[in-house]
């Protein structure tokens, strides 16, 4: 995984803390890696002015203008805000992906493929329970 301040955030706040914070699908996603299932999350049709930041401590990750219906059921993005993420390689389908985790707290948030829409050609493919969206007129 890239380093950036994430490890400074998850020696301040152990998992058995998030696991008290957090409902219970947000920490599994968040900090055992896991997936929601796809076409659960209310976020895939969220179209208002705003932002999406990470479920478990509010870092700022997406914009709406970054979001796009990637018809995979889970909500997508072609662009982070700069400084979002760290990545890393995960084998745990055999072929790799890179994965990407908060660079705040370290949470984890889906997979990045190369085959989204223009400008980046990227899909940022994110578990809904992993954010939080704040609309633009709170």
């Amino acid at each position: 995984m890239k380093k950036s301040r994430a490890a400074k955030s998850r020696a301040a706040k152990s998992k058995a803390a998030w696991r008290e914070e957090l409902p219970e699908p947000a920490y599994r996603v968040l900090f055992e890696e896991a997936t929601e299932r796809a076409g659960t999350s209310p976020l895939n049709d969220e179209k208002r002015p705003g932002t999406f930041a990470c479920a478990a401590c509010g870092e700022a990750l997406f914009t709406t203008d970054m979001k796009y219906d990637s018809g995979t059921g889970w909500p997508s993005f072609f662009e982070t805000l700069p400084g979002a993420f760290d990545t890393k390689r995960d084998f745990k389908l055999i072929l790799p992906r890179t994965e990407y985790h908060c660079a705040n707290c370290g949470g984890h948030h889906g997979h990045v493929f190369n085959d989204g829409p223009e400008p980046t050609g990227k899909r940022f493919c994110n578990n809904g329970v992993a954010l939080r969206f704040i609309p633009d007129d709170d």
